[in-house]
């Protein structure tokens, strides 16, 4: 059976669209699918480690303040731990010129390895002198750290805010064993910054 030019041309080129289909079937469809998914997981690869490289600059920074706290501000005592906090916020509203109306520290019944001392405050000062007063216990070298802030105008006009603050501090229960990989003296996440 001879085949004239045309069919012999059709021939050839439905055998070359068959062998282009199973080709892409068994060969390039699957080569890009795992092109897409190791680009997929390379993408995903590098945003982890872009994320662990953050962490571990934020520890680097947050370590050497971590184990000043540890070392001079978590105490294993809640009596000294809500003294020191009262003494610090008396001497920081001072300070700033804040005028404390009251300040009442109040004990969790959670019993945790780092249990929290919750203090209720309020005052009356100026605009600096509440942002002032802010800036200490956001900086301070205690554990300290601020919940919940509600502040509202005495007057209308003038410079003379209410503050009302809800923070708390940390101490370290001896009783109980410290929580994984934080001991006082490491800091977060191990011993070497």
């Amino acid at each position: 059976m001879t085949f004239s030019r045309r069919e012999r041309v059709i021939l050839l080129v439905t055998a070359a669209v068959l062998a282009a289909l199973v080709l892409d079937w068994f060969a390039l469809t699957p080569l890009l699918d795992r092109i897409d998914a190791a680009e997929e997981r390379r993408d995903l690869l590098l945003g982890r480690m872009t994320q662990a490289e953050s962490v571990l600059r934020r520890r680097r920074v947050l370590a050497p303040r971590w184990r000043r706290m540890a070392a001079e501000g978590l105490k294993p005592d809640p009596g000294e731990a809500e003294s020191q906090v009262l003494h610090a916020i008396g001497a920081w509203a001072d300070e700033v010129g804040l005028n404390l109306t009251s300040v009442r520290p109040q004990r969790s019944a959670e019993e945790t390895p780092l249990p929290e001392i919750d203090f209720r405050a309020a005052g009356t000062g100026s605009m600096a002198a509440v942002s002032r007063f802010l800036w200490c216990i956001e900086t301070a070298d205690i554990p300290v750290k601020v919940k919940n802030l509600q502040l509202s105008s005495r007057k209308e006009g003038t410079d003379s805010l209410s503050l009302q603050v809800t923070f708390s501090t940390l101490y370290r229960d001896i009783s109980r064993p410290s929580p994984a990989g934080v001991a006082a003296s490491d800091g977060p996440g191990g011993d070497q910054p």
